[in-house]
């Protein structure tokens, strides 16, 4: 492709750089537009019943003539989760490998998509052309199997997106990360790295999958006469291969349990990416007829989700499974950010019922420590730098680490959702900003619940209620009947009477005082006055504000 010309090269990440998930960038070159990735973000605490976040995707919508298609990097939810929601709104082809596409078909079926979605599958070292781009899938490691990082050729240069990656020289299945690729790439010249930042803050090396191997080799050693229950990522189909792996060697039967869990192993398995020793799987069902001590059961809940299976069990709600006290419970994950809350309380629970509870030195992680970002930047050698995947801090420390390395502060670009970065071989800045948000899924509204719902719950949550009923004679305005006052949340109505008599007598007042003064008041009048009255009443008596809310009916 030929350089020289200066039409510029537009990057714009429509999420995934203010918290961790929701990964979404577009990249647009004159009248193509390239999508990577289309993740979902779990819901932060002060949004009361949101199940998930996914991204708003108006400027794509507004330039739907252009996008060409959604190249995936591997199969997690923080990038592969809102496509189904996505899609609904504008149909496009997907681009990726084959666990990942597998698992995306899953997705897509549970939501009656896969008959009208174009799907190609590509492997790695393979290129495909999308108007002005190419883009070549190039091979990594994560903590999940077929992960891939993305050469974008363009007229304007090529740009490196490394997806979630580490370098693991004895990955547990397939070949380790493809580092002569981004050599060979670094060499004729690249113009932006963009790359993974979850784990810049910390120094050395991310250890290799296959140590994590060896530890359940202990631990199963160690614990030959109990039950073992390991709670993992259910995307972490490697960590799944070695668990069972130790179960054969030490002849346990294995059972999966928990529904993400279940879905993924079984695509694992369908597309050869885990091998099962004949026999050693089991269902739930047939765990009474083995002895505790020859069962091991995976499960999902590593990060105390109230709904996940580990969580029912610790609750004592789970129809299939009882925590025993003999039980040795092993956290395969180390929590993330925010969620540390939630699983100390599940720890608490499963050692309450005597269970031995393990959550130490069982996991590794899926991303690249400060030594292998510095390795990948040294192969790729690019002009520019984009740290992107993670909280503003870990990209921070990404950018101290490109600077570190020879990038000069000036071409390394710290960028927000929503900023087009324009960018060639002679200059890189950031020349406008796109609508870019949070779309709030609860249950099966997509959308529908907004800021102004949120503050409602939120406000709900917080102070409760006040109903104040009361009946008007049509035409003549006359109090037939109430104020009654109905209280939810805001004080308990028994213990409350004469509190809420007086209130009750202050507003037959101030509302008499209203009709008196015009016969025909309107009703948003008087509304105001119940309003004003009662929030003045019960902020000096309690110093509390609850939502107050009239009903006013008329007869």
């Amino acid at each position: 492709m030929k350089k020289g010309n200066n039409k510029k090269l537009r990057i714009i990440p429509l999420g995934g750089l203010e918290k961790i998930g929701m990964n979404i960038t577009a990249f647009e070159y004159e009248d193509s537009i390239i999508v990577v990735d289309c993740g979902l973000a779990f819901p932060e605490d002060d949004m009361l019943g949101i199940d998930l976040v996914i991204p708003d995707i108006t400027y794509l919508k507004d330039n739907i003539q252009k996008v060409k298609g959604f190249v995936i990097t591997h199969g997690h939810e923080d990038h592969i989760g809102a496509l189904s929601y996505v899609l609904r709104e504008m149909n496009l082809p997907i681009y990726a490998t084959k666990l990942t596409m597998g698992i995306i078909e899953k997705k897509l079926t549970e939501h009656n998509l896969l008959r009208s979605t174009r799907r190609k599958v590509v492997k790695f070292g393979q290129s495909i052309n999308l108007g002005q781009f190419r883009i070549e899938f190039i091979k990594t490691n994560h903590s999940i199997q077929d992960a891939s990082a993305l050469a974008i050729y363009s007229p304007a240069g090529t740009v490196i997106h490394t997806g979630d990656f580490k370098v693991d020289y004895t990955p547990v299945f397939g070949d380790a990360i493809d580092l002569q690729r981004f050599a060979e790439i670094g060499k004729k010249g690249v113009l932006a790295l963009m790359s993974d930042s979850t784990n810049a803050e910390r120094p050395g090396f991310t250890q290799s999958e296959r140590t994590v191997g060896h530890t359940f080799d202990h631990l199963f050693a160690e614990h030959k006469n109990s039950r073992i229950i390991i709670a993992t990522f259910a995307s972490n189909v490697d960590r799944v291969q070695q668990i069972i792996n130790s179960a054969y060697k030490y002849d346990r039967k294995v059972v999966v349990e928990g529904r993400s869990m279940i879905n993924i192993i079984s695509t694992a398995q369908e597309l050869g990416y885990l091998n099962v020793p004949e026999k050693t799987l089991v269902e739930i069902d047939q765990l009474k007829n083995y002895p505790p001590e020859k069962t091991v059961l995976i499960t999902t809940g590593s990060q105390g989700e109230s709904m996940a299976a580990l969580s029912r069990m610790a609750a004592d709600i789970h129809r299939k499974v009882t925590i025993m006290p003999n039980d040795t419970v092993i956290f395969s994950s180390s929590p993330i950010p925010g969620n540390e809350k939630s699983v100390s309380r599940v720890i608490n629970e499963l050692s309450e019922k005597g269970a031995h509870v393990i959550f130490q030195d069982a996991h590794v992680s899926g991303h690249a420590c400060q030594e292998e970002l510095k390795l990948i930047y040294s192969l790729v050698k690019p002009k520019y730098a984009i740290p992107i995947h993670g909280e503003y801090r870990h990209r921070k420390a990404n950018a101290l680490l490109a600077n570190s390395l020879g990038i000069p502060k000036d071409n390394i670009f710290m960028l927000h959702s929503g900023d087009v970065l324009e960018i060639s071989n002679e200059e890189a800045s950031v020349v406008d900003k796109v609508h870019t948000g949070e779309v709030l899924v609860d249950g099966l509204g997509v959308g529908d619940v907004g800021n102004i719902v949120l503050r409602d719950r939120q406000h709900l949550a917080e102070d409760g209620i006040l109903i104040v009923v009361m009946t008007l004679e049509k035409g003549t305005n006359q109090l037939l009947s109430g104020p009654d006052i109905v209280s939810r949340g805001f004080v308990y109505v028994r213990e409350s009477e004469e509190f809420l008599d007086e209130a009750k007598q202050l507003l037959e007042d101030a509302i008499e005082r209203c009709l008196s003064r015009q016969k025909n008041a309107d009703w948003s009048k008087i509304k105001l006055i119940v309003r004003d009255t009662m929030n003045e009443f019960i902020w000096r008596r309690t110093k509390r504000r609850p939502m107050i809310l009239p009903i006013i009916m008329d007869v």
